[in-house]
């Protein structure tokens, strides 16, 4: 196993008042665990070079990046959630960084002021500001957040009294009505990052910002593909790995270093090169995000010998499979597109969502998947409802499929692998 180290900036980390002593230590943890999770893997591509530096520079490098862009008076943006609408930020010359919390680290901070029984998402993040551990919360002028679930929207409100959180709401429906509500938040937003940039976004900076986040997309599209592959070009760890990165990298470089891999992948592909062999089984995961450094599930799958084919998620491709209408230069239309792509999300917060049963259906076929791995978190009750609906169209279609719900500690394990290694086993017959 190759060493490897997350860098350490210890005056940056000063100078953002964070608990010095305790974020070291979870620093060097990272370090070791990155490196045994993904320096280990056989055949890795040759571009994953960019992303371990990304995991190395991620508690500094990054972070002087958004010092310098507030030094320059552009806002810096904290995001929970894939309905934040970047174009906007972006348009405003502003910078859009994920803060969703991965880690079970940071949950007895949360627990000492939140319920015990809320997602681990929620009590993460909220760990990570407390707790003062994450350099990303301490950079951001504002933190973004929404009303997908009630754990969030009340967390919010305790979330304000550290750091400043604006909260847009996002309808539970999908009517004509809820569009509209939709539209009026997304224009509230608009003025928002106007306010604290100091500056106008005109229609012209719109489209460019539109193209830009667009890219990033397309970009994620295009290693999504990929993946279909056989045998699969990429491991599902190192692809969750980038879906986790694209939501705190600058988005141009960020695109043009995922299609210098893809490219890589496309020779790999046509020299029958794969990251696992041809007869591995292949798997799909449904459900709730997986916020850096969150990789449990890919690594249980992937050390048994299967490989994760796709991520119907936040993290994944509810985040990136639909791109905002351009050519535009009309504000309103602008905006009125920008909604609508928005509101395609099929967030399992919706009421009806039949949409995302589509959508799941549709990824295991496009990613040529052996079975379903369903994953939620522990009270996420939206998703472990809607759970319900994904379990009987995979019956009905004959689908493999399992469903796991679990949280960020590393307890269950022993359990997960047993239950995992058992549905490997029904896949392969």
């Amino acid at each position: 196993m190759q060493d490897f180290e997350i860098q350490a900036y210890p005056e940056l980390w000063r100078e953002l008042d964070m608990d010095l002593e305790r974020f070291d230590k979870a620093r060097q943890m990272l370090g070791t665990a990155y490196a045994k999770t993904f320096l280990s893997q056989a055949n890795r591509p040759q571009k994953m070079a960019y992303f371990d530096k990304m995991i190395s520079e991620i508690f500094g490098g990054r972070v002087e990046e958004l010092m310098q862009a507030k030094k320059e008076g552009r806002p810096v943006v904290g995001t929970f959630c894939v309905y934040i609408p970047e174009e906007i930020v972006v348009a405003a010359d502003g910078v859009c960084v994920g803060l969703c919390g991965g880690s079970q680290g940071s949950v007895p901070d949360a627990e000492k002021i939140l319920p015990r029984n809320i997602c681990p998402m929620v009590k993460s993040a909220f760990g990570f500001k407390a707790g003062r551990i994450c350099p990303y919360f301490q950079a951001v002028d504002f933190v973004y957040g929404e009303t997908t679930c009630d754990a969030k929207k009340k967390t919010w409100e305790i979330l304000d009294r550290l750091v400043p959180t604006y909260v847009m709401e996002i309808p539970q429906m999908k009517k004509e009505r809820d569009r509209v509500l939709w539209l009026e938040e997304v224009k509230d937003f608009k003025a928002k990052i106007e306010e604290v940039s100091g500056k106008t976004i005109s229609s012209g900076q719109l489209a460019e910002a539109i193209k830009i986040i667009n890219g990033k997309r397309l970009a994620l599209q295009r290693l999504t593909r990929l993946r279909a592959a056989s045998p699969a070009p990429i491991s599902g760890k190192d692809a969750l790995l980038i879906e986790q990165i694209a939501f705190y990298d600058e988005p141009v470089r960020f695109a043009a270093k995922v299609n210098e891999l893809c490219d890589e992948l496309d020779d790999r592909i046509a020299n029958g090169e794969g990251a696992f062999p041809p007869e591995a089984l292949r798997v799909m995961v449904s459900g709730t995000p997986m916020a850096l450094p969150n990789w449990k599930i890919h690594n249980l799958v992937e050390s048994a010998g299967a490989v994760i084919v796709g991520e119907e998620s936040c993290i994944g491709t509810r985040y990136f499979k639909d791109c905002i209408t351009e050519g535009s230069q009309e504000m309103d239309e602008q905006l009125a597109a920008l909604t609508d792509r928005y509101m395609r999300i099929d967030c399992s917060c919706f009421t009806p969502n039949d949409e995302r049963v589509t959508q799941v259906l549709q990824e295991y076929k496009d990613s040529a998947a052996q079975g379903i791995l369903h994953y939620s978190l522990q009270f996420c009750h939206t998703y472990n409802i809607e759970e319900i609906k994904i379990r009987e169209a995979c019956q009905r279609e004959g689908i493999p499929y399992l469903s796991i719900e679990s949280d960020y500690s590393p307890e269950d394990i022993g359990q997960l692998q047993t239950r995992i290694e058992a549905f490997l086993e029904q896949i392969g017959g």
